[in-house]
């Protein structure tokens, strides 16, 4: 008689607190925000070319301030969201490996606002066209690139969570979302004309979708 109950409890997230929510929420916020700073820097920056330069790059210069204050809130945001998650998510599938991932991106966020870009193709304006390459400028790419497959992951585990709950069109969405990022994601290191954008376009996509999802789980 107990097992069917056990079944039940192991796919249902707990209901969450106040505090919880807010979390949770913390993560709603975050991808739509750093979307808007990022497209606003996109077309107020001089010289600034989204199928040629990443966002990344929008951290360099004058006004290179609000890309770095960008990625470190919303990388703390998502940080806050892995803490919510972690509660809400306990026992059942991506009850562990959902807040770890979703924290992975939180801190790659926050690391990659300390160790500045390299400038390249022409930004910012004035250097040359030719890319750079520097320690600091190799670990902003690595942590930026473990929070990107860590968001991908991200988006795969709690798309699985959701198939348990029975929202299957949800979680297909949730696996489209990290599939495009994947190709964003391919297509920024291979270097073809507008592998950035892809890239942005991606990660936009797949945030958003983890966003929601945390914000179903609010409910």
């Amino acid at each position: 008689m107990n097992r069917p109950v056990a079944q039940a409890s192991a796919v249902q997230p707990t209901t969450p607190s106040g505090t919880t929510r807010l979390f949770l929420l913390a993560g709603t916020v975050a991808g739509p925000l750093f979307a808007i700073v990022a497209l606003a820097q996109a077309v107020l920056r001089e010289g600034f070319n989204p199928l040629r330069h990443a966002v990344s790059q929008l951290s360099l210069g004058e006004g290179g301030w609000v890309q770095v204050a960008n990625f470190a809130v919303t990388g703390l945001l998502m940080l806050a969201c892995a803490i919510g998650l972690r509660r809400v998510l306990r026992g059942g599938r991506g009850g562990r490996w959902a807040p770890v991932l979703i924290a992975v991106m939180g801190v790659g966020f926050v690391v990659a606002a300390l160790l500045p870009a390299d400038p390249g193709n022409g930004f910012p304006p004035g250097t040359g066209s030719e890319a750079a390459f520097s320690v600091t400028g190799m670990l902003h790419l690595a942590c930026a690139g473990i929070a990107f497959i860590a968001l991908i992951a991200a988006c795969f585990v709690l798309a699985s969570r959701f198939s348990g709950m029975s929202r299957r069109g949800w979680a297909i969405t949730g696996r489209t979302s990290g599939v495009l990022l994947a190709i964003g994601f391919a297509a920024a290191n291979s270097g073809v004309v507008g592998g950035p954008l892809a890239m942005f376009v991606g990660v936009i996509i797949a945030w958003l979708w983890v966003g929601v999802s945390a914000a179903r789980l609010v409910r």
